[in-house]
Formats: C-alpha cells, structure tokens, sequence
C-alpha cells in the first residue's frame, strides 16, 4: 500500500524534472535594455554589483588574458542571461559551476547556468577568455586603440565588449577591482586609486579600486609609458595625472592642461558641491584621437586635442562631467543633454570666473551666431537623435538652455539647483523629464513649457521666449575672448 502511493508520486516528480525552465517560469533574460538609441546595449534579468577583472596583457603582440568575475542579483527567474562581451570566452562558471555558453548577435554572449537561477538571488559569474582586441571589429569599428608602447580603451557609447564582459549599459552601474599585469617598464592606469603594485618574473602588476557607481563605459584601462604626477586636492582627494612619454609637440600643452586638474576640480565643487569618488585626474596617451572623454576619475584626452595649444576649457568639461553624467548618469541614451548640457555650460562659467567672458555674453553669442533657418535649431537636445547624439546643437543650445534657465529662475535658485540635483541623484540615474520636475520643485516655477521651447522644439526660441533676450541681432555679438577655446573643443566632444 505504502509503494503504490509512493510510485504516482516519483513519477510526477520525474515528470516535472523533465519540464524545461523556461515552462517552469524561468524565462531568458532579455538581450538588451531597450534602450532608445542602442537597443541591443545591456542585458535584462540580473544587476551587477561588483566586477573583479584580472588581466594580463602583452603589447607586442595585443594578446589580452582576464579572467572576470562579476557580482550579480538576479531581478527574475532565469533559465539564461546575456553579457556584452566580443573576445573568445574558454570557460564560464556560475556560483562555481560549469555553464554553457553561445555567441549570437554583434555581441551577445548567452550564458545558461547548471540549473535555472531563482529571482532575488546573489550570483557570482566567472569568465575565462583571451584575444586580441583591435581585431574585435563591431560594425567594422574597434574601440581597442594599439599605440606604440601599448594600449587604450576610452569610447562612448560602446567600450566593455573590448576587453571585459558586462551588463553594458549606464543604467546597471556597479563597482570595479581592476588587476593589470604587464611587461616591467610598463605601466597600467585605470579608474580610481593604486590600491598596490607589485613586479614578479618580468611582469608588474597593478592593482586599481574604484569604489563607487561606475557605467561600463566610464571604465578605462591604458597601458603604456608615462610620466605620472600625483598631487591632494584641498580637501586632500589623490589626483594622479600621466602624459605618455612619447606625445612629442603636444607634450607640453597637454601637461600644462591636465596640471589644473586639481584647481579645476576644486573650483566645480563650489559649483557643483562635493567631488563624489574617491581620485581625481586625467591621462593623454599616445592616441592620434581628437576627443576627450569623462572617464570616471580619470578623463582621457586624446592627443591631437592639444593641436591647438593648452586648452584648460576641455579639462574643465570633463571634470563637470564627474558629477553629471558619471555621478548622475543618463537613463536613456536620449537624454545626453544631462551629460553634454551641463558640461558644456560648466565651460561657460569657467569662463566668467577667468574673465574672459561672462555665461551670458556666450549665450548672446550662440544666440547670434545661427539664425533661425540655421540646422543648429533643427536638433532638439532634449532627444537629439542617434545620429546628432554629439552634435553642436547638444552642447552649445544645451548650454543656452541652462543660462536662459538661470535667467529665468535667478541666480541664488540656478546655482542652489545645480549643487542639489548631483547631491539628490548621487550615483542614480536619471532622465531629462527628471531633471525638469525637479528644477520644478526646487525652484517653485512652472518651467515644463520652458524646457519644452529651449530642448524639443526643432526651432530657434524667439528672443524673450520665457527670458530675458539674447544678442538680438542689432549689431554683430562679439566673440568673447573664451569662445575660440571652447570652440576648439567641439570636435573633441565627437566621439
């Protein structure tokens, strides 16, 4: 009697063994994040928390080895995930044990653990892999730079799938252990603070921490030979700043630029309130690049954006950057006005406290500058397009915005309301919606039509247009004396 109630029993268990997952209720996580201009951009179904990358690279011959571990939480129960990574993976491990894994699309790599992982769970995923990442092309492009000592990785939107595997996009922001080892006489930078540096058998190794929020693509890694400086802020922050030994005749004006760093970053927080990651600094490898980029602690400027001389302005941009669009990072790609604007605009009151022209003059001058049949006005930065994401228009008309935004509200909330916004949203996300309902808030003003006319309409504001007026065209505005300097970093913003 007792094994013939027993008998029905294993056999449903048996049958609901043979259940897949995904009929269970685990169900694959979704390759992308849904993201209006990169849809294929991150992964859904699990949060990352931490990444350990432990690397090993070979100048001579490109040849980078890792091994990954990431900290996850799954966000649903998963029968398989997705990472962003190009490279040849050998092995994947979840929670120690072997997973299977796939290739598909540009970059996806889709990984199915040993047994389907439960929603709320922490995980830990190891990846093993090798390869040579300027060969990784991605729609015929690499973002893996050679130079001649060495390498860098510094792009947006796209930078992970070169060298580690992610959840690749700024919503899932996470922690960083970043171990580099490489051929003595070669150095390895990275975000954050040396945390240790060791030499064994031919090779240093050198060990970066970044301990707060940080998107995959704020995440850099530069090997080479550099002249490295370190310096304290005032409120004794590390900053560590390396120019490759080899720049040649932008040496010197990269380095006087990048030397401001820490009077730079003193001045923003007085702008912005407290610095919020623990180094600060910047780096100019060996890279025939026009553009700078924010890399979060350290910036990358990329040589030929000293063409033209010292450009402090471009420095300045970047740091603004540590608060908007690294601290507070955009939801959405659409919303690069929160990075690009407030950036942009930082160069403008630089230009006030040096004397070379106050925000306002600027504004009279881009104002001036485009009539109203001009293209310039047909970019709406509030949602620019893919394609116009590092246009002009984004961060000259962003930057207008937020001046026609401080005449319209008055200084002592203007300013009072870019101090709040990095302090309330500090390593979050957050969208151009968000930022009008919380200039809103703070500023006890309707401002949505406000928003509306200076970032989405696909037209030239009329003078007075809920501010006071801009050059009006009576006389020609005159440039002021900043504006060639920070006209010179336009193309260096192009990415």
């Amino acid at each position: 009697m007792r094994h013939r109630l027993l008998v029905p029993g294993a056999v449903a268990l048996s049958l609901l063994l043979a259940i897949p997952a995904s009929a269970a209720g685990f169900t694959p996580g979704a390759p992308g994040v849904g993201d209006s201009y990169y849809p294929e951009s991150g992964n859904g179904g699990y949060d990352v928390s931490h990444y350990d990358l432990r690397l090993k690279y070979q100048p001579k011959t490109d040849l980078l080895e890792g091994t990954a571990t990431l900290l996850a939480t799954t966000t649903q129960d998963l029968s398989r995930f997705n990472l962003d990574f190009g490279l040849k993976v050998s092995e994947i491990r979840i929670n120690g044990k072997k997973a299977s894994f796939a290739t598909s699309g540009k970059h996806e790599l889709e990984v199915t653990p040993a047994t389907p992982l439960e929603k709320g769970k922490q995980i830990s995923v190891v990846v093993r892999y090798a390869g040579k990442p300027s060969e990784l092309k991605i729609d015929n492009f690499s973002a893996w730079a050679r130079t001649p000592d060495g390498a860098v990785i510094a792009q947006e939107p796209d930078a992970a799938v070169w060298w580690f595997p992610s959840n690749d996009h700024p919503t899932d922001k996470a922690t960083y252990d970043i171990s580099v080892a490489v051929p003595d006489g070669t150095q390895a930078l990275s975000n954050g603070v040396l945390a240790s540096q060791s030499s064994k058998l031919g090779w240093t190794r050198y060990n970066w921490r970044s301990d707060k929020p940080q998107a995959t693509y704020l995440t850099t890694l530069a090997v080479g030979k550099f002249d490295i400086t370190t310096d304290k802020t005032a409120n004794g922050l590390p900053v560590i700043n390396a120019v490759s030994k080899d720049l040649g005749a932008n040496a010197g004006s990269a380095r006087a630029s990048i030397e401001r760093t820490t009077e730079a970053t003193e001045w923003l927080e007085s702008v912005f309130g407290p610095y919020p990651f623990n180094a600060v600094g910047g780096y100019v490898p060996n890279v025939p690049a026009h553009y700078a980029l924010e890399t979060q602690t350290r910036p990358f400027y990329g040589e030929k954006a000293f063409d033209r001389g010292t450009n402090v302005s471009v420095v300045v941009h970047e740091l603004a950057h540590q608060w908007y669009g690294d601290s507070v990072s955009l939801k959405d790609w659409k919303d690069i006005w929160i990075n690009e604007g407030f950036a942009a605009y930082s160069q403008w009151l630089w230009s006030e406290k040096e004397g070379e022209g106050t925000a306002q003059q600027l504004a009279d001058y881009v104002y001036a500058q485009h009539p109203a049949d001009d293209p310039f006005w047909k970019v709406k930065p509030g949602n620019p397009g893919a394609e116009n994401q590092f246009d002009d228009a984004v961060y000259d008309r962003g930057a207008l915005a937020l001046q026609a935004l401080r005449n319209k509200i008055g200084d002592k909330a203007f300013f009072a309301l870019l101090k709040s916004w990095p302090t309330e949203h500090r390593y979050g996300n957050a969208s151009v919606a968000d930022f009008v309902k919380f200039a809103e808030k703070k500023s006890g003003k309707k401002l949505a039509g406000f928003f509306d006319t200076w970032l989405f309409k696909p037209s030239k504001p009329a003078v007075g247009a809920g501010t006071s007026a801009f050059g009006t065209g009576r006389t020609p505005v005159a440039a002021p004396k900043s504006w060639k300097q920070i006209a010179a970093t336009h193309n260096v913003h192009r990415h």
